[in-house]
């Protein structure tokens, strides 16, 4: 698989990689032993760094990484966030003896006394950036972590944050169907020397090669309660992507493949991590890398896909990202 960088002095790593949240059941019941089977066949692929987060079903995901790393060591680079809490509310919380309780059971989990970055889930809007920021310095310093990293932030507050220390990669939602990173966030990246890391790349499942049906999602499908995947949204936005699916079918590409490998023509600083429960999805996924879209094509994508043709905001208000909004 080609290539890419984790910004300017960061690791080299598969150009795709893997999004691990779906491990701990975000979307509907997970099988640990499918989970296993994804990480070796990423290996296999070239997919090389693993995102996850304490969140993701409160240390499952790092536990099953874990659990998996330990016979391949030194085969992955490593990302998980913390900044998340969920009692007795959903609240961020960016003050330094969480993070610190926070990364070091990350650590633990995970099976080794480093991670190769290191993010702010969301910001505390009551800790200044800069305030943050030292924090993670301080990590860094101690060797416990590579690089810092920063996820659902603001341009202007990844330029606050560097102005402290350079920032590795900023980790944001970005896809077809999610543009809003393109006001200026993906420009200051390429500026700064900072990795911008796309989650979501596929929308959560809507630019598959089967229409998703949400109807079928569970009580604990993340899905299942947002917005764009709620009527009336829903019946709107599958009546543009059902042309996008057939363009895709016509260049003899899966639907997810193209879908990633849109983000990333946007950039060479970009490292899409589309997650999966599947090995068949990470194979399409990893697949994207090999895709070669011409201006031609772009311009084709563009057409069927205008910025802005999601229907519904791409989160509920219990789901939303805090202060870091922006337009």
């Amino acid at each position: 698989m080609q290539q890419r960088q984790l910004g300017s002095d960061g690791p080299m790593v598969g150009a795709v990689g893997l999004g691990c949240m779906s491990f701990a059941g975000a979307y509907g019941p997970a099988d640990r032993a499918e989970s296993l089977a994804v990480l070796n066949r990423a290996l296999e692929l070239g997919v090389t760094h693993l995102d996850t987060a304490i969140i993701y079903g409160n240390g499952l995901s790092e536990e099953i990484i874990g659990s998996f790393i330990k016979d391949h060591p030194g085969r992955f680079t490593i990302a998980t966030k913390a900044g998340i809490r969920t009692q007795p509310t959903r609240h961020f919380d960016n003050k330094p003896g969480y993070l610190r309780e926070a990364l070091e059971g990350s650590l633990k989990r995970l099976g080794v006394d480093h991670v190769e970055l290191f993010y702010l889930h969301r910001r505390d809007q009551e800790v200044p950036i800069e305030d943050a920021m030292e924090t993670l310095v301080r990590f860094k310093e101690e060797g416990k972590i590579g690089g810092i990293g920063l996820s659902e932030v603001a341009p202007s507050t990844l330029e606050r944050a560097c102005a402290v220390h350079p920032v590795m990669a900023v980790q944001n939602e970005y896809s077809l169907w999610t543009r809003l990173p393109e006001l200026g966030l993906i420009q200051a990246c390429k500026r700064l020397g900072v990795a911008f890391v796309p989650f979501s790349p596929v929308g959560r499942g809507i630019f598959s090669d089967v229409p998703v049906d949400p109807s079928s999602f569970g009580q604990s499908d993340f899905r299942k309660t947002n917005p764009r995947f709620m009527e009336p949204n829903y019946a709107a936005n599958a009546a543009h992507i059902d042309r996008f699916r057939a363009f895709a079918r016509a260049r003899g590409w899966s639907v997810p493949s193209l879908a990633i490998a849109w983000t990333l023509h946007r950039g060479d600083h970009l490292v899409p991590i589309p997650g999966t429960r599947t090995v068949k999805h990470l194979e399409q996924d990893a697949a994207a890398a090999d895709i070669r879209l011409t201006a031609e094509d772009m311009a084709e994508i563009d057409r069927i896909l205008p910025v802005g043709f999601a229907h519904g905001a791409r989160y509920s208000e219990a789901q939303g990202i805090g202060p870091e909004s922006y337009c």
